[in-house]
């Protein structure tokens, strides 16, 4: 019977739509049209109601939250956003609505990457409901984000006092553990996983260090990972925490994270056995910025670990020993100020080829050519540099040697080069000398 009295009365609205329009329709019931294709997850026909049942009434805020919420799952923030702002120009002061739309505004907010408007959302939230937990979730997100990690660490714990099974506050504030941590609580988190002897009453920098690292591979998926490559785990490889109850947690023990850093390191080196990489030059690898890959237990440095990630993705993350390391943005923008300043000051860049040839024409070394000869050798990796030599016009002939030779060479090449007058030069070709002693490379005096 309720199931024909509820047909009947969508058949009678059906005709009443028809007929009259959405005007003559009872709001209640439209409202109650969008929500049930809400709750099938049909959002297209909710949100066409929903806009209908504005047509009946533009001020409703229970349409209007309910239009956003639509928006929200179809990903219309923009939309959504506007929604929200409309109700909150008709929702009660005294309405728990208002902590609820500031918070979504806040969520719009933060998935638009704009977090100072977000923090300020939620805190408006927070104003209204300092038990919201939705709120207290995204400003710990953003203060986190600042780098403030301890005090996101206190808004995870207050939102898990209101909602102890919270998945994301849970879930951060256990990956802040390192940070937010009592030497006491750090200590017994040692204690836990057997890293340190069960009557020890104080914590060392060396325990702290330890037990971040622990957590560290925790946190990247050590337990699980250890699991996918051991056909039975040792019991004393890892420990539940809060056996039995809601938050129950697997860890690793300090047998566990020495077995998995074997692991990791022995599966690192296949890894890149298969990129054709020798043996012996695989513990001679370095990251980008040149640190070690590897420690001397043949096991991965931090640095390692994302080398050894992006190895696994088929990318090059990794310096061969023979490799430089390549410059920073900040170091080639400070390189080119200074070729610009070399530049303006009477410098011209040569080539290797062109130094070779500076040398082999006078046998001078290279340290008597940056003393006396006008050279100027600009580093810019270990083993990359650029050379310059003084070109300016009215330098002394000693100091316009080097860019003598050179633009000789060029002249053969591009008869448009000019060869200054050097007289020094010409004097010692005349007498088929060399400027400098083939022995030490100094000036002939």
């Amino acid at each position: 019977m309720h199931y024909l009295n509820r047909t009947l009365i969508y058949s009678l609205l059906l005709c009443a739509v028809s007929s009259s329009g959405w005007a003559q329709v009872p709001l209640s019931a439209c409202l109650e049209q969008g929500k049930k294709e809400f709750s099938l997850r049909d959002f297209n026909n909710a949100r066409n109601t929903f806009q209908r049942c504005l047509s009946i009434d533009p001020k409703n805020t229970e349409t209007l939250l309910s239009l956003a919420a639509v928006q929200m799952k179809t990903e219309d923030l923009n939309g959504a956003r506007a929604s929200f702002l409309e109700a909150l120009k008709h929702i009660k002061r005294s309405s728990p609505y208002l902590s609820y739309t500031y918070s979504m505004l806040g969520d719009i907010a933060l998935k638009q990457q704009q977090n100072k408007a977000a923090l300020t959302y939620y805190n408006r939230s927070l104003t209204y409901n300092e038990a919201n937990v939705n709120s207290l979730v995204g400003k710990g997100v953003i203060i986190e984000s600042q780098g403030d990690k301890k005090g996101a660490a206190k808004v995870y714990e207050t939102a898990l006092a209101v909602e102890p099974l919270n998945i994301i506050a849970r879930k951060r504030l256990i990956a802040l553990e390192p940070i937010y941590f009592s030497d006491e609580e750090m200590l017994e988190a040692m204690k836990q996983r057997y890293a340190v002897e069960p009557d020890k009453k104080e914590l060392t920098k060396e325990d702290r260090e330890l037990f971040s690292k622990i957590h560290e591979s925790e946190q990247r998926g050590g337990v699980d990972y250890l699991k996918s490559k051991l056909p039975l785990v040792p019991q004393d490889y890892t420990a539940t925490l809060f056996k039995g109850t809601d938050f129950a947690r697997e860890v690793l023990t300090l047998n566990g994270y020495n077995a998995l850093q074997k692991q990791v390191g022995q599966d690192a080196i296949n890894v890149f056995q298969k990129m054709n990489i020798r043996i012996q030059d695989i513990f001679k690898l370095r990251d980008m910025k040149g640190n070690k890959i590897f420690t001397d237990k043949n096991t991965l440095t931090d640095s390692g670990y994302l080398v050894y990630n992006e190895a696994l993705q088929g990318r090059k993350a990794y310096l061969l020993p023979n490799e430089a390391v390549p410059p920073t943005q900040a170091f080639l923008e400070k390189v080119n100020k200074r070729v610009k300043e070399l530049k303006e000051s009477g410098y011209t860049e040569i080539s290797r080829a062109e130094m070779a040839l500076i040398k082999q024409q006078t046998n001078c070394s290279e340290k008597t050519m940056l003393k006396s000869l006008g050279l100027y050798i600009l580093p810019v990796t270990t083993n990359d540099k650029r050379y310059f030599v003084l070109s300016r016009e009215g330098s002394s002939d000693k100091k316009s040697i080097s860019w003598y030779y050179v633009a000789r060479y060029r002249n053969r090449r591009d008869p448009s080069v000019k060869v200054p007058a050097n007289k020094m030069a010409e004097m010692y070709a005349s007498l088929n000398y060399k400027i400098c002693h083939a022995g030490d490379g100094e000036l002939m005096e």
